[in-house]
């Protein structure tokens, strides 16, 4: 069920997207549909390009070719404040170095909502609190976002998104930096909303745990996708991860579990 006050839930589409960037292909061909009211992981090691794909979505990064659907619209075509009221993202890049409050940083989530120069008015103040208050930071509203811990300011930058009221939420690593409680907290969070979601994850138990299907993604290109049970296998984290692990599912849930084994791979025999 989607959460009170925000807009519909979109269907996200990535049809035949590439990026070539520096004369190296970062993104090769990726097609993927999240449905509205989906959450989609999206995994795979470093350099794999996840944030590089994200990027496309939230219209950092033009793709080389290839489309960014959002219910049937090319995000590249519509007004970037159109986009704005409907889909909102928590980057791994911090709001900057400038001198604003927690306060400050979250209310910039209502500014697509408003004309220009326009000020705060009762309700959005009233969504403002209520997002502090969501990701417990509303103590810190008057502290300067400068001066937070990295999972401080992590929690404040996903209250940011949750101000902005959208349907369609694109996060790439929200979980960086915090510690595990609210690493759940904020998952749990975007489950509740009932919105559609597209995650960079890099710990596959919690992409197993609160994503309905995960892509995966390695040199570019999407090597798997399907539920957690369908991707989540020993031979998949082998080829794609360079690792070996055991895949087992919890015995109340059936999440699939993933457990690395230790030792040093060798590339063909595993751990030694």
């Amino acid at each position: 069920m989607r959460a009170k006050g925000f807009t519909e839930a979109g269907a996200l589409s990535a049809e035949d997207v590439s990026v070539v960037a520096g004369g190296r292909s970062l993104v090769r061909r990726v097609s993927l549909d999240v449905a509205p009211g989906e959450v989609m992981g999206l995994a795979g090691p470093n350099g794999a390009g996840k944030s590089t794909l994200l990027r496309t979505f939230y219209r950092t990064l033009r793709p080389t070719s290839g489309r960014v659907l959002l219910d049937g619209d090319d995000v590249w075509r519509l007004p970037g404040r159109q986009v704005a009221r409907r889909l909102a993202a928590v980057l791994q890049e911090s709001a900057g170095d400038f001198e604003l409050s927690v306060y400050d940083v979250v209310a910039m989530g209502r500014t697509p909502h408003k004309r220009a120069f326009d000020g705060d008015d009762a309700g959005d103040r009233a969504v403002i609190v209520d997002a502090l208050e969501q990701l417990e930071v509303a103590s810190l509203a008057y502290a300067p976002f400068d001066r937070l811990s990295g999972g401080e300011k992590q929690r404040v930058l996903i209250a940011r998104a949750l101000a902005q009221r959208c349907g369609t939420m694109v996060l790439d690593e929200p979980t960086n930096h915090l510690d595990p409680r609210h690493q759940l907290d904020a998952l749990r969070l975007v489950r509740s909303l009932g919105v559609t979601a597209i995650i960079a994850l890099h710990d596959l138990n919690l992409a197993a745990a609160f994503c309905d299907r995960i892509c995966v993604m390695g040199s570019g290109a999407v090597v798997a996708l399907g539920t957690p049970g369908e991707v989540l296998t020993p031979a998949l984290l082998a080829e794609v991860y360079r690792v070996e692990a055991e895949v087992t599912a919890r015995p109340d849930t059936g999440v699939p579990q993933v457990t690395l084994l230790t030792g040093a791979w060798n590339g063909e025999r595993g751990p030694r």
